[in-house]
C-alpha cells in the first residue's frame, strides 16, 4: 500500500465494508460474517467471509466480530487511512464513541475494535445511505448460507504447549505483538505462573520476549486473575524500596511511604483501606504507649497468635524477611531469594544478600538448611571439577596435534 494514502482533499483512499449474520434454522442459530476492503474506485482490493462458531451469539455480536477483523485485516495489508462503512445505527454510535455499550461482552469487543483502530492513522467511521449498498452483505450471506447447508466444522488448530490438536479457531489465544498461538486455557494458565511468580507476564513461546497486556488478555482472564494482574500492576508502579503493606492480616493491602508521607504521624499511620492504625517503622499493629525499642525489647512476640506463628515457622522451616516481616516459604530453588518488598536475603541463615557464604545458586535441602557451609564446599567441589576437566582437556589436544 502507498504510504500516503489520502485523497487530495484528505478523505481515506480505503473503505472497509463489513457484515455480521444471524438466522436460526431448526432450533439452531447460525452466524457468519463477510468483509470487504475496496479502493476509490469501489475496486474490491480484498474479501473474505465465514462463519462464527457460538450458540449464543447476538446480531450486534456478530456485527462487531466482522468488524474486528476488517480492522485487522487493512493493517495487515498496511493501510494507513480507512473509512469505516456502517449500515448499522448502533454500530455507528458505537465507533464513534457516542454510545457507551452496558453488557460486558460488547464493551470486550468494543475495546478490541478500538485496540485495533490505534494502529491506523485515521479510521473514520462512514453512515451508509439506503442507496449505497454493502459490499459485504453477499459475502455473509454466503457464508452463512454454506454453514447451514453443508454444516462446514470448525477449522482446528495445534496448541504448541499442551500439544492439542483439535482446538476451534476461536478457541485459540494470538498474542498481540508476535502472532505467536495458543489455546486460551494454556495461556490462561501461563498467566497464573507468572502472576504468582512475580515475574513478567511474557509470551509462552520459546525465547520470545513479547509482554502481554491485561488490556488485552482481558477476555481470558477469571475474576481472580484480573485482580491479580491489577495488584501486580499497582505494585509495579512503587519503587520497591517505598512499598508499605498493611500489617493486619485480613487487609495487607499495599501502600507507598510517598503515599502516606503526609498522613504520618510520627511513626503511627492509618491504613487507608481498613483503617487499621499501624507502625511505620515496626511494620506491626499500632504499638500504644510503648516506644519502637520498647515494643521490639519486651513483645518479641506481640500477641499469642505471634507466638504460635513463629513455633510453626520454626517447625516448618519459614523464614520473615527482616525488612517487611512477611513469612515466606521457598520449597525448591536457590537458598538466595527475593522477597515481594525487594529485600534479598539468604533463605538458610536470614542474612542479607552477599553477607553470608550460603547457597552460591545450588538448590534449597534440608542438607543446606541443617549442616553448616555445605552448600558452599559442594559449589568449590564442582568447580574444581570443571578445572581438571578442561585442564586434562587442554592437555590432551596438545599431545595429539603436536
Amino acid at each position: 500500500m502507498e504510504k500516503d494514502d489520502l485523497k487530495p482533499a484528505g478523505k481515506p483512499l480505503y473503505r472497509l465494508y463489513f457484515k455480521g449474520l444471524v438466522t436460526e434454522e431448526k432450533a439452531m442459530l447460525f452466524a457468519a460474517f463477510g468483509v470487504a476492503i475496496c479502493g476509490d474506485k469501489e475496486d474490491l482490493l480484498f474479501d473474505m467471509k465465514g462463519p462464527i462458531h457460538d450458540p449464543a451469539i447476538t446480531l450486534l455480536e456478530a456485527e462487531l466480530i466482522a468488524l474486528k477483523c476488517g480492522l485487522s485485516q487493512a493493517v495487515g495489508l498496511g493501510i494507513n487511512h480507512i473509512s469505516i462503512c456502517c449500515d448499522h445505527n448502533q454500530i455507528f454510535e458505537l465507533v464513534m464513541g457516542r454510545f457507551t455499550p452496558d453488557k460486558e461482552n460488547i464493551a470486550l469487543l468494543m475495546r478490541d475494535v478500538q485496540g485495533i483502530r490505534n494502529n491506523l492513522t485515521s479510521s473514520i467511521p462512514v453512515m451508509l445511505t439506503l442507496s449505497q449498498s454493502n459490499f459485504a452483505y453477499e459475502l455473509a450471506i454466503e457464508a452463512i448460507s454454506s454453514d447451514i447447508i453443508i454444516d462446514i466444522p470448525p477449522q482446528k488448530e495445534t496448541c504448541n504447549i499442551c500439544l492439542n490438536d483439535d482446538i476451534n479457531a476461536d478457541q485459540m489465544f494470538s498474542v498481540d505483538k508476535c502472532g505467536h498461538m495458543f489455546c486460551s486455557e494454556c495461556v490462561k494458565r501461563h498467566i497464573e505462573v507468572k502472576l504468582l511468580e512475580g515475574s513478567l507476564i511474557s509470551c509462552p513461546h520459546y525465547l520470545c520476549s513479547s509482554l502481554l497486556s491485561s488490556e488485552f488478555c482481558v477476555n481470558i482472564l477469571t475474576p481472580k486473575l484480573k485482580e491479580m494482574w491489577e495488584k501486580k500492576t499497582k505494585e509495579d508502579l512503587i519503587p520497591v524500596t517505598n512499598r508499605v503493606y498493611c500489617p493486619n492480616p485480613r487487609c495487607s493491602t499495599l501502600m507507598s511511604e510517598t503515599e502516606l508521607s503526609g498522613l504520618i504521624i510520627g511513626v503511627r499511620i492509618c491504613c487507608v483501606k481498613c483503617g487499621e492504625p499501624f507502625c511505620i517503622n515496626c511494620k506491626v499493629p499500632w504499638h500504644n504507649n510503648f516506644s519502637c525499642e520498647e515494643y521490639k525489647r519486651l513483645h518479641p512476640n506481640a500477641t499469642e497468635n505471634d507466638g504460635k506463628l513463629k513455633d510453626l515457622a520454626n517447625e516448618k522451616l519459614w523464614r520473615q524477611c527482616s525488612k517487611c516481616k512477611h513469612m515466606i516459604e521457598l520449597s525448591s530453588g536457590c537458598v538466595s531469594v527475593i522477597c515481594r518488598c525487594g529485600h534479598e536475603f539468604c533463605y538458610r541463615c536470614g542474612a542479607d544478600a552477599g553477607d553470608c557464604s550460603h547457597g552460591h545458586g545450588l538448590p534449597l535441602t534440608d542438607d543446606l538448611l541443617l549442616t553448616p557451609c555445605c552448600a558452599f564446599c559442594c559449589c568449590s567441589v564442582f568447580f574444581l571439577v570443571i578445572i581438571a576437566i578442561v585442564v586434562v582437556t587442554i592437555i590432551f589436544l596438545i599431545r595429539r596435534f603436536s
